[in-house]
């Protein structure tokens, strides 16, 4: 398998200059798309709003009036410079992952970068599957729950109202779409540790009940402390776990059906040999 392997032997100093090389292009990307987030950073924060203005429909209260406030002179100003950054990390990341790629690629087997590419292919697709689930869904039934916590001034009770902080908005849906990206990444880790062989469907399902009181757990401390968002990121997490129990099961069959094809054929050139 040594002739499958395309990286030839090299100096430290000359992977490291390869692995600066790398890291070059992937900063150039980042802050690239750093400065065209952030010639738009209001936009993307008004796009980001948008599942707060439904929620405000779903609570029954007058859209035009739904407004968020910053009180810090300088508070709106650091909150687009986070906007900027969470969106030239979107952006930049098939780039980074490009990089990471084209690093690592020239020291794995043919039939390994054949393996990974489907990896890292998936990976962003699901992340962004978990971010849609949070813009789409999550987000604004999180907003409509806090919303719906309001009161209406009456006989001895004062108004109370929901006034969110610009800052405050923005940690909230970005901690959504970290928190569900990064679970709806299970199945991608568990199916490489079963393809390498150290993780088997077997002891999946047999972790089965650890794993959904971990789910609970981690969505406890990932998610506001609100039953709503934290049940919503435990329910897919479980599932996903259930998903990943099944990928680890088809890999297995078939690396059993490869060996059965290579145990075959081996026979075959053995029947072969004896023949002649």
């Amino acid at each position: 398998m040594s002739g499958d392997i395309d990286d030839k032997p090299q100096p430290l100093i000359e992977h490291l200059m390869e692995l600066r090389t790398r890291l070059i292009w992937s900063l150039v990307a980042f802050f690239g798309a750093f400065i065209l987030c952030f010639a738009f950073a209001k936009h993307l924060f008004n796009l980001l709003v948008v599942p707060y203005k439904w929620a405000v429909v779903w609570a029954g209260l007058d859209v035009a009036k739904a407004s968020l406030i910053y009180t810090a002179p300088q508070e709106f100003f650091f909150t687009q410079v986070k906007v900027a950054a969470f969106g030239a990390m979107v952006i930049a990341f098939p780039v980074v992952a490009t990089q990471i790629y084209k690093f690592v690629a020239p020291g794995l087997y043919k039939n390994e970068r054949a393996a990974f590419l489907p990896f890292l292919i998936a990976s962003p697709v699901l992340f962004l599957l978990g971010a849609m689930l949070v813009y789409f869904f999550f987000t604004p039934m999180v907003m409509w729950f806090f919303l719906s916590m309001q009161q209406q001034p009456g006989e001895g009770d004062v108004a109370i109202s929901l006034m969110p902080k610009v800052s405050e908005y923005l940690s909230l849906i970005m901690t959504l779409v970290l928190s569900f990206g990064l679970v709806f990444q299970l199945p991608v880790v568990t199916s490489l540790l079963a393809r390498v062989g150290l993780l088997t469907s077997e002891t999946l399902a047999k972790k089965r009940k650890f794993a959904i009181v971990l789910a609970f757990i981690v969505a406890a401390v990932l998610t506001p402390p609100d039953p709503l968002s934290q049940i919503g990121l435990a329910l897919p997490t479980i599932l996903l776990y259930e998903i990943s129990i099944y990928a680890a099961r088809v890999i297995e069959r078939k690396r059993a059906s490869e060996a059965a094809s290579s145990s075959d054929v081996a026979t075959l050139g053995d029947g072969d040999a004896d023949g002649v």
